[in-house]
C-alpha cells in the first residue's frame, strides 16, 4: 500500500476507532462533520507528541518512530482536509474531538515534565497502547460494522500496517526497560 493511502487510512481507522469508543459510551453515532473534527484533532494530537519526541528524546530509535508518527498523521491531516472539502463538509467540533484535544494536552503536560529514559518510555509505552486500542476496534467493532464496501476495504487493508506500528513501537519497548 503507498505511504499517502496508508496515512489517510490510518487517520480514518484512528477515527473510527475514537468515533466507536466514544459511541458506546454516548450511545449515539457522531456525524460526518464530527467525524471530521474528531479525524484532525486525533491527527494533531499524535503530530503534537511525535514533534516533543523529536524535540526531546536522545533516543534515536524514539526519534525516529516520532518522525514517522509526524510525517504519517500531518498526510492524513492535509489528505482528510481534501476529503472534507470533496465531500463538502465543515468539520465539527463534538464531545470525542473535545475529550481527544483535552487527553492530548494532558499527555503532552505529563510527557513535558519527564526527560531521558523516563520521557522515552512514556511516549512509547503511550504509541503501543494506542495502536493496540486501534487494532481492537478494527476487529470488533470497525470492520464488522462497516457498510461502506470502499471503506471495510480500506479498513481491512490497513490493519496490518497498524500491527506492524504496534510491534515496531514494542520492539523499542523492549529496549529501554
Amino acid at each position: 500500500m503507498n505511504r499517502s493511502l496508508y496515512s489517510l487510512a490510518s487517520g480514518l481507522v484512528a477515527i473510527c476507532a475514537m468515533c466507536a469508543m466514544a459511541s458506546h459510551a454516548q450511545s449515539t453515532s457522531p456525524t460526518d462533520a464530527q467525524i471530521a473534527g474528531i479525524v484532525v484533532a486525533a491527527n494533531t494530537v499524535d503530530i503534537n507528541a511525535g514533534q516533543l519526541a523529536e524535540k526531546t528524546s536522545k533516543n534515536e530509535e524514539v526519534k525516529k518512530f516520532a518522525r514517522q508518527m509526524v510525517t504519517d498523521h500531518s498526510g492524513v491531516n492535509k489528505q482528510a482536509t481534501a476529503l472534507v472539502k470533496k465531500l463538502k463538509i465543515a468539520p465539527e467540533d463534538s464531545d470525542i474531538s473535545k475529550s481527544l484535544k483535552s487527553e492530548g494536552d494532558s499527555n503532552i503536560g505529563k510527557l513535558k515534565a519527564l526527560k531521558g529514559e523516563e520521557f522515552d518510555k512514556a511516549y512509547i509505552d503511550n504509541e503501543v497502547t494506542y495502536h493496540e486500542t486501534v487494532i481492537d476496534a478494527l476487529d470488533k467493532t470497525l470492520i464488522p460494522n462497516a457498510k461502506n464496501a470502499e471503506l471495510k476495504e480500506t479498513l481491512i487493508k490497513v490493519r496490518p500496517a497498524f500491527v506492524a506500528h504496534r510491534d515496531h513501537a514494542r520492539q523499542i519497548q523492549q529496549s529501554l526497560k
